[in-house]
């Protein structure tokens, strides 16, 4: 059985996913502030998050920025009333795996919780080895089973926003990827929001791959995205 964290102070919200997340078979533990999640966390094993923005005393974001010091794989889901553009965005930049804007439905947050539990679990990248785990290109070497990042044999650190654009570039190596291609896929925004996030992204991400190396692998391709290659 699944266990999820649900981080969430409005009652009338707590019962109605509770109620519907036990009928399908998973174990729901409640927590209805900020910290009393995060203690939570630290004291138990969960295969899942749903953490609301707006909560007492931690918001949301707080708790997620935590979470992910400690752990950059278990699957987050952020519930906000907060839902511009810019609001997703940066909840996704704290570290969410996806979000859901209230109200909702509750098949649509059924169908995104089993969605990234698939990933985490293998789903489109299932693989019988953690060979097939492994991307490599020119120096650089990324292992999706462990998260470990390499270029000419020395380790380097990504955040988790950082490390999903890299695997979305090393699976589509010499292939030219549109700003709006790595919105939908590191971000999950499938429309250009207005912003230069995935530039500044790119940036931090060339300045931890390429900035110590002689050979540049991330190229910009004006007027069209970038694209990783393994020459100018």
């Amino acid at each position: 059985m699944k266990k999820i964290l649900l981080v969430e102070d409005e009652m009338h919200v707590v019962s109605f996913i509770k109620k519907g997340l036990t009928e399908e078979g998973f174990d729901v533990t409640v927590a209805f502030d900020g910290n009393t999640g995060l203690h939570l966390f630290y004291e138990n094993s969960f295969d899942f998050i749903i953490l609301d923005i707006m909560l007492p005393d931690k918001n949301g974001l707080e708790v997620c920025k935590e979470i992910r010091k400690s752990n950059t794989t278990i699957p987050l889901l952020f519930l906000t009333a907060l839902g511009t553009a810019e609001n997703i965005v940066l909840g996704l930049e704290t570290g969410a795996d996806d979000y859901l804007v209230k109200p909702f439905k509750f098949i649509e947050l059924l169908a995104r919780i089993r969605t990234l539990l698939r990933r985490i679990e293998g789903g489109a990248l299932v693989a019988e080895t953690q060979e097939e785990h492994i991307y490599r290109f020119a120096d650089l070497e990324v292992n999706d089973y462990t998260k470990e990042v390499v270029r000419d044999d020395k380790p380097i650190s990504l955040t988790t926003t950082e490390y999903k654009l890299l695997l979305y570039f090393m699976k589509n190596k010499n292939k030219v990827l549109s700003r709006i291609d790595i919105l939908e896929e590191v971000w999950g925004v499938n429309f250009d929001i207005g912003t230069n996030v995935v530039d500044v992204y790119v940036n931090y991400l060339r300045k931890k791959i390429d900035a110590h190396a002689d050979q540049k692998l991330i190229h910009t391709v004006i007027g069209m995205g970038y694209v990783l290659k393994d020459n100018g």
